[in-house]
């Protein structure tokens, strides 16, 4: 259940001496790689290695995971160095977040666990009823999965657990990608209702986990403002923002992605919804298509565009930055005169500040002006880390133009 030996014999790894201590006693659960004394000892520990961290004074600050393969080359897991790490430690972190679901939602349909945010790093699990999906994005998860897995069935009473080892995060830790069932199994799609809709999750072959439950209150939002609306939802993976918008009465909702197998999952979900009649996709590049639905004259009363990360780090923040001002460019043009924008980013590295400024540049650069009437962030079951900003990656922008 844990490779944890005893106290006396556990590997130590220390920060250097003109590293940052007090940020790690006040919560912040990183250690970059170039604050840690990286000396022949640390560098044999394999990936995902647990260790007690000790300050420049070699005082303990806690127990963490060890990955010299990554950037973040230390995780804080526990402020106890004596703790251990085995099936009952991820029980009790599972059944806290657990305790705070169960109070925010009436089905066990969320993001059940939101990585260093509910005391799991690099861990992410979104619940889909009975099935629960891993997404293990850092190398001690990786170690640890069937103690974790064990623990979430146990807790959750959750018969499928499916492992989601895909995405850039996994890359970085230099760890394999690779979807497999851990327990149980599904046979397809798995309907989800939020906001009054039916989405239909692809939770083995979809993008991330099979759906995205942070945009929840966004969508719910964009609700009130679609009835009688002609919408246009851009990005819109499985359905998004539009089937949001046809469950708030709108007249008519166009969904536009690059994948034929979202866009089918959304016209099941349009179907399972029995918005069916009002609803239409298109495939193609979204600024490609924003460009032809401009050439063509075409106007909507609700205009959204939630596209993937721009600016998933620093190095792509300026790129990203530009990017997210073509998208409020091309897309401002066709919301009528009174109508409404919504803008999304889901970029670490862009900050409000920064992808609001972008958004209003290319709103200006299109020559219209609006308000900002609200800025939406994640659902509750994405929970925020005070100390780390990662955790608070979504923003959404509510314009009304003139």
């Amino acid at each position: 259940m844990t490779d944890m030996p005893s106290a006396d014999l556990r590997k130590v790894v220390r920060l250097k001496p003109k590293a940052e201590a007090r940020a790690i006693r006040h919560g912040f659960p990183w250690v970059y790689a170039d604050e840690l004394v990286t000396d022949r000892r640390t560098q044999s520990l394999p990936p995902g290695a647990l260790a007690v961290l000790e300050d420049g004074e070699r005082r303990p600050l806690g127990l963490v995971t060890v990955n010299v393969k990554s950037k973040i080359i230390a995780r804080m897991l526990d402020r106890d160095p004596e703790a251990v790490i085995d099936e009952n430690w991820f029980a009790a972190r599972l059944t806290r977040a657990l305790d705070l679901r169960e109070r925010l939602f009436d089905a066990p349909y969320y993001r059940l666990i939101h990585a260093e945010a509910d005391g799991l790093p690099g861990v992410v699990i979104d619940r889909f009823g009975d099935a629960a999906v891993i997404q293990p994005n850092a190398a001690w998860a990786e170690t640890h999965i069937d103690a974790l897995a064990a623990a979430l069935r146990k807790v959750t009473g959750v018969t499928t657990v499916i492992k989601n080892g895909t995405g850039r995060s996994r890359s970085l830790e230099g760890l394999p990608e690779e979807t497999t069932v851990l327990a149980g199994g599904v046979s397809g799609p798995i309907p989800v209702l939020m906001n009054g809709a039916t989405y239909m999750a692809d939770v083995m072959g979809g993008q991330k986990t099979g759906l995205f439950y942070d945009q929840r209150p966004n969508h719910a939002f964009a609700a009130r403002l679609a009835k009688g609306a002609r919408v246009l939802d851009v990005f819109s993976h499985v359905g998004g923002f539009a089937l949001a918008a046809l469950a708030g009465g709108a007249e008519s909702a166009l969904a536009v992605d690059a994948s034929a197998a979202a866009l089918t999952l959304a016209t099941e979900g349009a179907a399972a919804s029995g918005v069916a009649d009002r609803f239409a996709t298109r495939q193609g590049d979204a600024f490609e298509v924003l460009e032809a639905l401009g050439a063509e004259g075409a106007r909507y009363d609700l205009v959204i565009c939630d596209p993937p990360a721009f600016a998933p780090a620093k190095p792509a923040l300026e790129a990203g930055l530009r990017a997210y001002e073509r998208i409020a460019r091309l897309a401002a043009p066709l919301v009528a005169p009174g109508g409404y924008l919504i803008l999304c980013s889901c970029s670490h590295a862009a900050d409000l500040s920064s992808f609001r400024n972008a958004s209003a540049r290319g709103i200006g650069r299109a020559g219209r002006r609006g308000q900002i009437l609200h800025t939406g962030f994640a659902g509750p079951d994405h929970p925020l880390l005070p100390q780390l900003a990662e955790s608070g990656y979504l923003k959404s922008l509510v314009f009304r133009l003139d």
